[in-house]
C-alpha cells in the first residue's frame, strides 16, 4: 500500500510548472491528494490561468483539488496523510506556518496534520527569503517536524534577496521527510 502524501501549492505561480513536474515522480512512490490554496485555486497568471492548472493538477494525482478549510480539516483527527508538502511555499505562508496562523487551506492543512507529529515538507518560494521572510525560515527550521526541500538563491544579481527551492530535490526530500530527516546540504549554490 502506497504511503499518502499531501501537495499543497501556494501563489508563487512562477514555479507552479516546477512542482507540476514532480507529480509524475510523486506519484510513482506514493498516492498524492492535492492541495490548493485561494489563489492558486482561482488567480489566472501570465503562467497560466488557474482552470488549467487545476484541471492538470487533478489528471496527474487521480484526485480532485482539495481548496477549502472544511476539506483539509479531516487531516488531523483522521490522520490521512503520512507527509504534508508546501511547494511553493511563499513568504506569505512561510510567515503564517511560523506564527501558528492556520487561516487558508495551505496552513490549515498544516496544523491539523502537525497535530498527529507528522512531517511537513516546505519548498520555499519567495522573493524576500533573505529579507524580511528569512527570521520565519529561522523559526520553521528551528521546529520539530518541519523540513526543508534544499533551496538556494535563484539569481543573486538580479534579486538578492530571492531563495528557491530545487524542485528536482522534492521526491529525494520526501522521502528523508518521511525517515524524520533533513536532506543535506539544505543551502545549495546555483
Amino acid at each position: 500500500m502506497k504511503r499518502v502524501v499531501g501537495l499543497a501549492f501556494c501563489g508563487s505561480f512562477c514555479t507552479f510548472r516546477k512542482t507540476i513536474d514532480t507529480i509524475k515522480q510523486l506519484t510513482e512512490r506514493y498516492e498524492v491528494v492535492p492541495i490548493l490554496s485561494d489563489a492558486s485555486y482561482g488567480t489566472d497568471t501570465r503562467f497560466g490561468a488557474a482552470a488549467d492548472f487545476r484541471a492538470e493538477i487533478e489528471a496527474l494525482c487521480g484526485s480532485p483539488v482539495l481548496h477549502t478549510l472544511a476539506e483539509v480539516e479531516p487531516f488531523g483527527p483522521k490522520k490521512l496523510l503520512d507527509l504534508l508538502i508546501v511547494a511553493p511555499c511563499t513568504g506569505n505562508t512561510l510567515g503564517k506556518l511560523a506564527n501558528g496562523i492556520a487561516d487558508t487551506p495551505v496552513t490549515f492543512a498544516c496544523k491539523a496534520h502537525l497535530r498527529n507529529a507528522r512531517p511537513v515538507l516546505l519548498a520555499v518560494s519567495t522573493n524576500d527569503g533573505l529579507s524580511a521572510s528569512a527570521e520565519n525560515i529561522g523559526r520553521l527550521l528551528n521546529r520539530r517536524h518541519y523540513f526543508f526541500v534544499p533551496f538556494g538563491q535563484d539569481s543573486p544579481q538580479g534579486k538578492p534577496y530571492s531563495l528557491v527551492a530545487d524542485f528536482s530535490l522534492l521526491p529525494d526530500a520526501a522521502e528523508s521527510a518521511l525517515c524524520g530527516q533533513q536532506l543535506q546540504p539544505l543551502l545549495i549554490q546555483r
